[in-house]
């Protein structure tokens, strides 16, 4: 089967540099397990899903490797990582450094406007809680904590921990259909804003450690469930 016919259908800007186009559209269908890991990526084939030479592709394929989401091997084939534990590990390490700051400098003001967008995110993941609607509560996820980066003024360091958020965020999207963690992320996410609405620093730098702890704390039953899927070691070629 042609790789094109395994993605949702590819469609790019044509007034806008095609590699970082394919480098978002293939780091999202990784991240979401629509190309799970394992999978082969030929250039020739998603140059034609694409209908772009092969040297944006290539360049994307660069970029997707110097984030651990791709191995490539020369002369022999490209294809989709396993979840690294180790890089997840630290790249959750980096974004609970970075947010537990975050959330103590928001919840030491009162910000009204701030307050009723993060609720305006919970409110789409309440409605977004079923199996077919993933895609959508997840991005109502990272709208939630984007804004949090946003109102800090720290949109850098959003950019920065995403940078190497792949192996954590697919390792998220395996947890995510365990029974009841939909609606666990949900009340965690209301309740961080109830005490940054609340003013309370200390309370809310609890809520966000309880949070994010939520997957790595399912590491092993993850890699029971999906043997094929993860790397608990230190990657080694070949």
């Amino acid at each position: 089967m042609a790789l094109s016919a395994t993605l949702p259908p590819l469609q790019l800007d044509r007034s806008r540099h095609a590699a970082p186009q394919v480098f978002d559209k293939l780091r999202e269908f990784i991240v979401s397990l629509d190309l799970t890991p394992g999978t082969v990526l030929s250039r020739t084939d998603l140059a034609e899903a694409f209908g772009l030479s092969q040297t944006p592709i290539r360049d994307a394929l660069i970029r997707l490797s110097e984030e651990g989401l791709v191995d490539i091997y020369p002369q022999n084939a490209t294809v989709v990582s396993r979840i690294d534990i180790k890089a997840a590990r630290q790249a959750q390490f980096l974004r609970r450094s970075i947010e537990l700051e975050i959330v103590h400098q928001l919840a030491s003001r009162s910000d009204p406007l701030l307050i009723s967008r993060l609720q305006s995110h919970i409110d789409v993941q309440r409605a977004n809680r079923g199996a077919d609607q993933y895609p959508q509560f997840i991005a109502a996820d990272r709208a939630f904590h984007r804004d949090m980066h946003e109102a800090a003024g720290v949109n850098a360091l959003w950019e920065l921990a995403q940078r190497y958020s792949g192996h954590v965020d697919r390792l998220r999207r395996l947890h995510l259909p365990e029974s009841g963690k939909a609606e666990r992320v949900i009340d965690d996410h209301q309740r961080l804003v109830d005490a940054i609405a609340a003013q309370d620093p200390a309370r809310a730098q609890d809520v966000l450690r309880q949070h994010l702890s939520g997957t790595l704390n399912q590491i092993d039953e993850i890699c029971r469930n999906y043997p094929d899927y993860v790397l608990v070691g230190q990657k080694v070629p070949g």
